[in-house]
C-alpha cells in the first residue's frame, strides 16, 4: 500500500502523539484523530461531509488494535469484569450496527460535525472538572444491561470512540469500583469497535469520491499507520503517568479539546453553508 511520504509522517506523527496521550491520560484517541484525519482528506480533495465520516470510521477501527493491547494487560491483573462484558456486549452490538449501517450513512456530514464538536466539548468538561459520578445503585437486569449497551455502542458509533465516555459512568454509577470500571471499558471496546467498522465498511460500499485505498468509509492507510504507531507509543504514555502531573496535564489538554470542538463546530458551519 505505498503512500507519498509526506502523509505517511503525518499519520505516523498523529499516532505516535494519541498513543502517547491515550497512555499519559486515559483519553480515547478518536477525539484527536477525528479532526485531524478529515483536515488531511479534505486537503486531498475529499468532501468535507465524506471526510468526516471517514475520519469517525478510521478512528474507530484503530480501536480494535488498541482494545487488544490494552485489555490484555488489564486482565493479567484480573481487573475486568467479564460477567458486565457478557451482558453489555450483545447491546453495544445491536447499537453500533443501527448506528454505522443506518443512523451514521443517513446523517449529512455537517450534522456529524456538530455532533462530534457536542462530544469533544463534553468531554474537555468531563477532564477538566475530574468529576466521578458518586455510587448510587447496583447494575441493573440482563435487560437493562442489554439496553444500556445498545446506547453505548449507538453513540460511540456516532463519534468514533470506545464508549469509555459512557461505560465508565455508568459503570462507576452502578457501583463497580474504577479500576474495574476502566478494565471492562476496555474490553468493551473491541465489540464496539468490531461492529461499528463492520457496519461503516457495508454502508459506505459504492460511494463516489472515496480517496484510493478506502474500505467503504474505512481509509486503509491512515488506520495502518495511526494504529502501528499508537501501540507502541500506548505502553511509553502509560509509563509517563508515573512521573508527570497528570492532574495538571488534564486540566491543560481539556483547553486542547475545547479548541477542537470550536474547529469542528466551525468545520461543520461551513459544510452546511458551503
Amino acid at each position: 500500500m505505498p503512500i507519498e511520504p509526506l502523509l505517511f509522517i503525518e499519520l505516523a506523527a498523529l499516532g505516535l502523539a494519541t498513543g502517547f496521550l491515550a497512555g499519559l491520560l486515559g483519553i480515547g484517541g478518536g477525539m484527536i484523530m477525528v479532526p485531524f484525519i478529515s483536515t488531511m482528506l479534505v486537503g486531498r480533495a475529499v468532501a468535507p461531509g465524506l471526510a468526516v465520516k471517514m475520519a469517525i470510521a478510521t478512528s474507530m477501527a484503530t480501536i480494535i488494535f488498541t482494545s487488544m493491547s490494552s485489555v490484555r494487560a488489564h486482565h493479567k491483573k484480573g481487573a475486568v469484569r467479564w460477567d458486565i462484558v457478557k451482558r453489555l456486549a450483545p447491546g453495544i452490538v445491536l447499537g453500533g450496527l443501527v448506528a454505522s449501517l443506518g443512523v451514521f450513512a443517513l446523517l449529512k456530514g455537517a450534522a456529524l460535525y456538530f455532533v462530534f464538536a457536542g462530544f469533544v466539548a463534553f468531554s474537555a468538561v468531563q477532564m477538566y472538572l475530574d468529576k466521578k459520578p458518586a455510587a448510587s445503585r447496583q447494575l441493573p437486569g440482563t435487560t437493562g444491561q442489554l439496553a444500556a449497551g445498545s446506547v453505548i455502542g449507538f453513540l460511540s458509533g456516532l463519534v468514533g470512540a470506545g464508549g469509555g465516555f459512557v461505560s465508565v459512568p455508568f459503570m462507576t454509577w452502578c457501583n463497580v469500583a474504577i479500576h474495574n470500571a476502566v478494565a471492562t471499558s476496555a474490553a468493551l471496546g473491541f465489540p464496539i469497535a468490531l461492529s461499528n467498522v463492520l457496519g461503516y465498511i457495508v454502508a459506505g460500499q459504492g460511494l463516489q469520491g472515496l480517496p484510493a485505498y478506502s474500505f467503504g468509509y474505512l481509509w486503509l492507510p491512515a488506520l495502518v499507520v495511526i494504529a502501528s504507531c499508537s501501540v507502541l507509543m500506548a505502553p511509553v504514555g502509560a509509563r509517563a503517568a508515573h512521573a508527570l502531573p497528570v492532574k495538571k496535564l488534564k486540566r491543560a489538554f481539556a483547553g486542547v479539546l475545547f479548541v477542537l470542538a470550536l474547529y469542528m463546530l466551525n468545520k461543520g458551519i461551513g459544510a452546511l453553508t458551503g
